[in-house]
């Protein structure tokens, strides 16, 4: 378990996961939490159950969504049954006991928390989430349920480092067009017309922009990290055929306020 500073406040417990601790072998060793692999589903199962022990939240109580790369922020006050998955990637609660949890192997998991409102929420940011708004629309979710920005703290997880994320003149383009102010977050690569992405500061850029009071961001590199963390992109370049992935998790804990 990876904790944050800035998110140890409150009635929140939280947690970014490792991919130690669990009970799934070979490539998907061993906390594999996502039930969108080819790992056998009982150990999926059990991962998810030891991580909702350690959160000390009851199994039912962990919502996880179909992600798919975009920025869509759902409010939830309610768990639902796997196969009901909702189609986002964000969600953001008041209701205490609900973990949410986000599923990541390189892209960034982002836990929120306004311990004055008593408001949580998770987010999934790839490239693709965060240059759409993914973080702006949880920012203003959260808003809606009473949350003033500048009390909200963030926290950024594990995801792919700038040293370990070489993209293509095709993506620096599309960047280019949004905000020639993108730059700063590309560094020369390698190869000729390619470039390092700092996926993490970016991240942060949008949070920042968001107006969010608190950003702290965990500094560890899902790509260069094996043993400790899934990773897609290292799953590519060694051939394999699937990849983990590593859950984060958030959740409003302690009697409500009378």
């Amino acid at each position: 378990m990876i904790r944050a500073e800035n998110l140890s406040v409150g009635p929140v417990e939280h947690s970014f996961f490792t991919r130690r601790g669990g009970v799934s072998t070979g490539i998907y060793a061993s906390l594999n939490c996502g039930q969108g692999s080819d790992d056998d589903p009982s150990n999926v199962i059990e991962n998810r159950r030891l991580t909702t022990e350690l959160l000390g939240i009851p199994e039912a109580q962990l919502c996880t969504l179909y992600q798919v790369h975009g920025r869509e922020a759902i409010f939830v006050t309610k768990p639902w049954r796997d196969e009901n998955r909702p189609r986002a990637d964000a969600m953001v609660t008041n209701a205490t006991g609900l973990a949410l949890g986000i599923l990541t192997a390189d892209c960034a998991p982002i836990l929120f928390s306004d311990p004055i409102a008593r408001v949580v929420a998770a987010a999934h940011a790839g490239w693709q989430g965060a240059l759409n708004g993914v973080i702006k629309a949880t920012v203003e979710a959260m808003s809606r349920l009473g949350s003033n920005p500048q009390a909200i703290r963030a926290a950024i997880g594990p995801s792919i480092m700038q040293a370990s994320y070489e993209v293509g003149p095709e993506f620096h383009t599309r960047f280019m067009a949004m905000n020639d102010e993108y730059e700063r977050f590309f560094v020369s690569g390698d190869r000729t017309g390619h470039f390092q992405f700092d996926l993490p500061g970016f991240v942060e850029h949008q949070l920042t922009a968001s107006g969010v009071g608190s950003i702290e961001r965990i500094v560890r590199d899902t790509y260069a990290e094996p043993d400790f963390f899934f990773s897609y992109r290292r799953s590519v370049h060694q051939k394999e055929p699937d990849y983990g992935r590593q859950l984060s998790a958030i959740a409003l804990v302690g009697p409500e306020p009378a």
